[in-house]
């Protein structure tokens, strides 16, 4: 809350025309290595599962807004500060018209000094060691459920297939899985908030005019 709040006082940031987006944002690692999951047979029948141990394997940066099911994606090779500092220019250019808040964790290059933050988007680290806290870690377990028990020739193969989940992956599906009560009550209270500020600001406003005098 704070930092908006210090970032709606800034006299340089980018306009938010469009208003206020929460992003929640994480990477995950993406690999020919088989994703084995529970199999469902007969009763005293052994479940089977082919597999194959090959760590070929790309990285999924993703976020996504909990409140309308909207998504970005991008992949990378690498899981490190340039490939993350990549991630939030396109996303920052993606939405320009938005201040773009992203909850993420405590990665050390989601850290690095090197990152130059764009203007339209501030960063809400989570408490360190809670995954369970960022709804998209549902969307990964939705994902590699889809992934799960197959068997791909390569990196190539692999990633087509999640390109075709992730375009008919719909809002709808997403805010499903993501729309959390707290993280929804929280930004109903956020709104309000931003709406008393922005009232007491443009009340500040008006008096600071001068006054017209008749003669």
């Amino acid at each position: 809350m704070l930092k908006i709040i210090c970032w709606l006082e800034s006299s340089t940031p980018k306009p938010a025309k469009k208003g206020r987006k929460y992003w929640c944002q994480d990477e995950t690692r993406i690999g020919l290595k088989t994703i084995e999951r529970k199999k469902i047979t007969a009763c005293g029948v052994k479940p089977i599962g082919k597999v194959q141990w090959n760590f070929k394997a790309y990285y999924l940066y993703g976020a996504i807004a909990p409140e309308t099911g909207e998504s970005f994606w991008l992949e990378f090779s690498h899981l490190d500060s340039q490939c993350f500092q990549i991630f939030l220019d396109k996303l920052s250019q993606e939405y320009p018209d938005n201040l773009n808040v992203i909850q993420l964790d405590n990665g050390k290059f989601h850290h690095s000094y090197q990152l130059k933050i764009p203007d339209n988007i501030i960063l809400i680290f989570q408490p360190p060691y809670s995954p369970e806290l960022n709804p998209i870690e549902r969307v990964w377990q939705h994902i590699k459920q889809e992934l799960s028990w197959g068997i791909y020739e390569n990196l190539d193969e692999i990633k087509e297939k999640v390109r075709v989940f992730l375009e008919n992956f719909s809002h709808h599906t997403i805010a499903s899985l993501t729309g959390w009560d707290y993280i929804r009550s929280a930004l109903a209270t956020l709104c309000m908030i931003l709406e008393k500020w922005y009232k007491n600001r443009c009340f500040q406003y008006w008096r600071s005019l001068p006054t017209k005098r008749e003669h």
